[in-house]
């Protein structure tokens, strides 16, 4: 009978380990694979020396092994029999290499089962000597020292699918550092294996696979940089129609827009007709409260435009009456430049190809921007953009106004529940306080992530938000083929909240060029009209006057996936129960 054969089931079973073992081990190290992985000691496991390790040391090395083995065993009880094909050291990792690297901690107490012995020269004495070293510390992102000094800005994305919002922005953020080269590299690597060597930027923010596969953002990717005197949140909105609804949500957390538009023969013409979208974006933006809006020419470096300065010239006509329309001021509120975000050309540094374009490239202009001002003294309004469950209760939104602090007690409103923030963190790092303008995410007490709907929003006790059902507003019709009549339903976007709506009362027409009310009720209203209306919702909603507090009486009105109409809440209505 062959002697491998002979290994026990489970050493346990054995009464005298030590007297048969030798053969044993004899005829498993034949087969042993001796180019296997080093092996990695847990050093987190309960230290255990047996009393006859030392003695071990002197002994041939082959017994070594052994009392090793016995050690491990003995040191986890609890480990499970080592079959036959155990011993034999397969050409994969260990499991334990697999699953932890041994500067994490391991759940447990970190008992490993049964360990195979890798090339014995290393393992041996590695075992015998007691590594003292300190618990691993947990990632923390690093707290930069002046943090809360840099001025918060919200930059958010937006243009027609495919214009190259997502490379750009992942672009920037390789830029300023905040994207290492190796990841890049890998992200590359895997961008060649689909055949999308182009896409690989863009990785950086679409992390999710369906984002990936298709090349699509779904989702508003969120991402950090920084400039010498700011620090700046992206967040990338999707330019797909079917998506809209999330890119609102984006738009009403961002200070500023870049509107990034393809130079590309047939893409700008395609994202700027009427069903592209680039007007649809850009009006979205303005009702959202964005009060800056960059144009961000893209791809200049494509064959058919080769940093032409005539392409340039055109694309800025066609788009600055649409803008004008909108509300944008072409003097103040918009800036145009020329970039391409695959290469990095004028993002960061001026580059040679354009000589044409004499201003600041992106970054450096972003950071020359004046202060946007906020008042942080103001009552508490913090929008919730999205909950989940971590150790309690967890919200992520922008504090529009007034400043929050660790221990405050807060107010949701419009369910009137008290709660009492726990931890702060701002862009992913613990602070104990912050103004408004930040990204926020909280930790509450007091409430039930379940109670927590998107749109409801933290005010402080003393000065709470309205809430209601009712109220009247301008609203300027966009976009509708019929006539819109009382008793019209659409669905009602303001700040982050999205609920049904009808307008159930048209109370006057308002003239476009000289404010002047009509006198009359209307029937109805068509498309380009302005109108005053009264709307009621299906639930109650925070809102507040455009006159109060511009960020929460904006809203938009959509139907069947276009926008119809914007519109500022001008009177909340009280309720007649």
């Amino acid at each position: 009978m062959d002697p491998r054969d002979t290994a026990p089931d489970s050493w346990e079973q054995e009464d005298d380990v030590e007297a048969t073992i030798d053969g044993q081990l004899e005829s498993a190290f034949q087969t042993l694979n001796v180019n296997a992985k080093p092996f990695v000691p847990n050093v987190n496991a309960a230290e255990f020396v047996p009393s006859f390790a030392i003695k071990a040391h002197s002994e041939n090395l082959d017994s070594a092994v052994a009392v090793e083995k016995i050690s491990t065993m003995e040191g986890s009880e609890n480990a499970a029999p080592v079959e036959n094909g155990d011993t034999e050291m397969s050409t994969e990792e260990p499991w334990d290499q697999k699953e932890a690297e041994p500067n994490e901690e391991e759940p447990g107490g970190g008992d490993r089962g049964p360990v195979v012995p890798a090339t014995t020269e290393e393992t041996a004495p590695e075992m015998m000597i007691e590594e003292e070293e300190e618990a691993p510390v947990p990632k923390v992102p690093p707290t930069q020292p002046d943090a809360p000094r840099k001025e918060h800005i919200n930059v958010v994305f937006i243009g027609h699918v495919d214009a190259g919002k997502s490379t750009i922005g992942g672009q920037i953020m390789y830029l300023t550092g905040m994207v290492d080269k190796r990841t890049l590299e890998k992200y590359e690597r895997e961008a060649k294996e689909k055949n999308r060597e182009t896409w690989y930027l863009s990785w950086a923010l679409d992390t999710n696979q369906e984002e990936r596969d298709k090349g699509k953002t779904v989702e508003v990717g969120r991402a950090y940089f920084e400039t010498d005197k700011k620090h700046f949140t992206i967040l990338d909105a999707p330019g797909h129609k079917s998506f809209v609804p999330n890119m609102i949500g984006g738009a009403s957390q961002a200070d500023l827009a870049v509107l990034v538009i393809s130079a590309r023969k047939g893409e700008f013409e395609t994202g700027f007709e009427k069903g592209g979208q680039t007007r649809e974006h850009a009006m979205l933006a303005k009702t959202a409260g964005v009060k800056h809006l960059i144009v961000l020419v893209n791809k200049m470096d494509d064959p058919t435009v080769n940093w032409s300065l005539e392409r340039y010239e055109e694309c800025k006509e066609k788009l600055v009456p649409f803008l004008k329309k909108v509300g944008f001021n072409p003097k103040k509120d918009i800036h145009f430049m020329p970039c391409s975000g695959l290469t990095g050309a004028n993002l960061k540094e001026p580059t040679d190809m354009c000589s044409w374009y004499t201003g600041l490239p992106f970054i450096p202009h972003l950071d020359s921007l004046p202060h946007f001002n906020r008042s942080s003294d103001g009552p508490v309004r913090l929008p919730i953009v999205d909950k989940y469950k971590d150790m309690g209760t967890v919200i992520l939104g922008k504090l529009e106004s007034g400043s929050i602090s660790k221990a405050q007690q807060l107010v949701m409103m419009p369910n009137r529940h008290v709660v009492e923030v726990l931890s702060l963190l701002s862009d992913d790092v613990e602070t104990d306080d912050a103004g408004p303008g930040e990204n926020l995410k909280l930790r509450l007490k007091g409430i039930e992530e379940e109670e927590i709907l998107p749109g409801f929003i933290l005010c402080n006790a003393e000065n709470l938000c309205h809430s209601g059902r009712t109220f009247d507003a301008q609203i300027v019709i966009i976009e509708h083929k019929s006539i819109i009549c009382p008793g019209y339903n659409a669905v009602l976007h303001i700040h982050t909240c999205i609920e049904e709506v009808q307008i159930t009362a048209l109370i006057c027409l308002v003239d476009k060029k000289s404010g002047e009310k009509s006198k009359t009720r209307p029937r109805f209203v068509k498309q380009d009209q302005v109108c005053i209306a009264r709307l009621r919702t299906a639930g109650t909603i925070c809102l507040e006057t455009f006159k109060d507090f511009p960020q929460m009486g904006r809203f938009t009105l959509r139907d069947e996936g276009k926008t119809i109409a914007i519109g500022k809440v001008l009177k909340l209505v009280a309720e007649r129960d």
